[in-house]
């Protein structure tokens, strides 16, 4: 059997919105629609293009040879496309979820943005952009708008597939990585989903261990039992009086069977995006009439970590071996990819200091460029395949604090040892200073401090502006701004400890999310040499030096990490996932020195809200100056600045 050069998809519309937004125009894009769809697809085991797709050649195939899966999409795009800029943009799902609008455009949180309140600033659309997404990822709940992806499941010959599996859970419903998949019983008793069903629910072999934090030993206590309620459902029981505290880990490993063969996440992005771009077989019904010039792939957090092993693993080429994205732009990915691409594969699982610290998607390579790595003994770069296609795109890679402390940024732009390393020339990197991995609501009984609602909004639209002028007319960007240990502000993380203000009873962070090699073929995985990973430099307030600054943190009204610590009862003193703090300043000198706060307070750095004003509006003309700022965001900033410090801080 032949492996075909054009991606074997039929496409079914299910829905249509036409026109969108109450037929509101955008720019010279005029007004846009919605349409909803079923994407059919097939792919050849045996084309060297998809051999690498882990148990591929165990999913069952059709009468032609071809393993058959399902996937949805949705595009909003102008009504009339000539009118568009000629630009794809497509947002990687993340857990199939939408993130673009509501994070280029600032818009609120939602999975369906259908009504104009959700559009945020319009950017997109008063741009041109036409958004595409579609679903990859084969284990996400349904409900609220998610797009799933209906994928087969690996099986052998002769029966089920089955192998090792590991779940990780914290008590704390809030820490699940999948949703609903903790039911508290009482204070003693609750029941956990696993992500694959067990082989056997007899098997005595399984087992659950708990230890309080992350690098303590795994435990068994006599007073902790559990069993097997059904095969995708175990039941834990410890005493009223246990001594662990809701924070600690519990870690079940057991045979598991059925494993999706969710690999194919990879070749749903690659040949949605060839068939949209280059055509399907002769007299495929299209979604799009148009011809797009040029595609752009976005994601944010799980969906960057996807572009960033999307690229890794020579997926960038299409079967016939053209581009599928002319520009990538991982936001808040750090150095990390995805759990994605092996057997029992758990691809919303990500590394942190605290929580599923040692599962995959982790390890080398880290940086773009090709690079010896003296720890793992391998020489490898995220680029080396698109390279070899003839198929490397530009690439903007943006990440906040969060990801310096607990998704190893670092080690995007140094080696093992902590020695800066250049990027290549297609590569700008940015740090988003003082923005944490996102606005989130924090719940108070874990979180020590208030959280940080700083965001990358304002950096994205303008970066977006400066990769289509780069690509388009070779206009070169900003040069990339990062902390590095040549200008010292990449260090390790005890020098920024012994910098951080004094700020009542708040403390930086004992631990970041360390780095060593580890062996996953073990079960759990053994861990081997440290890499050295750095983190931001920070000022006298504690806010972030050595990255591009937040408009608001050019007159800054408090201090804003990317980091956040546990409260007792959860863990104490541990990283709470990747959220961040934020702590005002003071009003008066007088506030602050009955606080304990060493940071001048408001009065004692502006005088006056107008003198702070002036400030805010000199800063936000040198960010504009130097590419890093929209003059509509310049404007609207300003505009809010009017009511005072703390509301424009409501700005995000």
């Amino acid at each position: 059997m032949s492996s075909s050069a054009r991606p074997l998809i039929s496409f079914q519309e299910t829905k249509r919105i036409s026109p969108a937004y109450d037929g509101r125009e955008f720019g010279t894009a005029g007004p846009y629609e919605w349409v909803f769809g079923t994407l059919n697809c097939e792919i050849d085991p045996d084309s060297p293009r998809n051999r690498d797709i882990a148990l591929l050649d165990l999913a069952p195939r059709n009468a032609g040879g071809f393993v058959e899966y399902e996937t949805e999409i949705e595009i909003l795009k102008p009504v009339d496309e000539s009118r568009g800029n000629g630009w794809l943009l497509y947002d990687v799902l993340n857990r199939g979820t939408k993130r673009a609008i509501q994070r280029i455009n600032t818009g609120p949180a939602t999975n369906m943005p259908f009504a104009n309140e959700h559009l945020g600033t319009a950017y997109l659309l008063e741009r041109g952009f036409t958004v595409v997404w579609s679903s990859w990822q084969g284990d996400v709940p349904a409900g609220a708008g998610r797009m799933l992806a209906k994928l087969p499941v690996a099986a052998r010959p002769d029966g089920p597939y089955t192998g090792a599996s590991r779940e990780e859970f914290i008590k704390d419903a809030r820490a699940a990585i999948r949703e609903d998949t903790i039911e508290e019983v009482s204070d003693s008793l609750f029941r956990y989903r696993l992500a694959y069903p067990a082989a056997d629910i007899a098997d005595a072999s399984a087992s659950l261990t708990v230890r309080q934090n992350e690098a303590d030993p795994r435990q068994t206590p006599a007073d902790l039992t559990w069993r097997y309620l059904d095969e995708t459902t175990i039941e834990i029981e410890h005493p009223a009086n246990f001594v662990f505290d809701r924070g600690a880990i519990y870690e079940f490993i057991y045979t598991a069977r059925n494993p999706v063969v969710m690999g194919l996440g990879f070749s749903a992005v690659r040949d949605t995006l060839s068939f949209l771009r280059y055509g399907g077989a002769d007299g495929t019904p299209h979604p799009l009439k148009a011809s797009y010039r040029k595609a752009l792939g976005f994601g944010l957090s799980q969906s960057g970590r996807f572009l960033r092993d999307f690229l890794h693993r020579g997926f960038n080429a299409d079967l016939a071996g053209r581009p599928v994205f002319d520009a990538v732009m991982p936001l808040i990915a750090g150095s990390r990819k995805i759990f994605l691409n092996e057997p029992f594969s758990q691809p919303g699982r990500f590394s942190r200091q605290h929580e599923d610290h040692t599962f995959p998607g982790d390890q080398f390579p880290f940086g773009y460029a090709d690079q010896f790595d003296p720890v793992s003994g391998r020489t490898d770069g995220i680029l080396n395949r698109p390279v070899a296609d003839g198929v490397c795109p530009k690439i903007m890679h943006v990440d906040t604090d969060s990801e310096y402390m607990s998704a190893r940024s670092s080690l995007v732009t140094t080696d093992a040892e902590g020695n800066d390393v250049a990027l290549p020339d297609n590569v700008r990197l940015y740090l988003a200073s003082s923005v944490a991995h996102g606005d989130y609501a924090l719940p108070p009984e874990i979180a020590s401090a208030k959280g940080n609602t700083l965001t990358y909004g304002t950096l994205t639209r303008a970066l977006i502006d400066a990769l289509v002028e780069w690509i388009e007319n070779g206009t070169l960007p900003p040069s990339s701004v990062y902390p590095t240990r040549a200008a010292g502000t990449l260090v390790d993380p005890e020098i920024a400890a012994q910098a951080f203000p004094k700020i009542g009873n708040a403390e930086f962070p004992a631990h970041i999310n360390a780095l060593r090699l580890t062996d996953h073929t073990s079960m759990p995985p053994a861990t081997g040499q440290q890499y050295r990973v750095g983190i931001s430099a920070i000022d006298s307030d504690g806010n972030s030096i050595g990255g591009v600054p937040h408009p608001l943190l050019i007159a800054p009204a408090g201090t804003h990490t990317g980091w956040q610590i546990r409260k007792a009862g959860y863990a104490q003193g541990e990283l709470f996932n990747v959220f961040g703090s934020y702590w005002p300043f003071a009003a008066t000198r007088a506030d602050r020195l009955r606080d304990n706060d060493s940071r001048p307070s408001l009065e004692e750095r502006y005088g006056s809200e107008q003198a702070w004003r002036d400030a805010l509006a000199e800063g936000l003309a040198g960010l504009a100056d130097e590419g890093f700022l929209l003059e509509e965001d310049k404007a609207r900033i300003l505009e809010r600045a009017e009511a005072g410090y703390f509301t424009t801080f409501n700005f995000i």
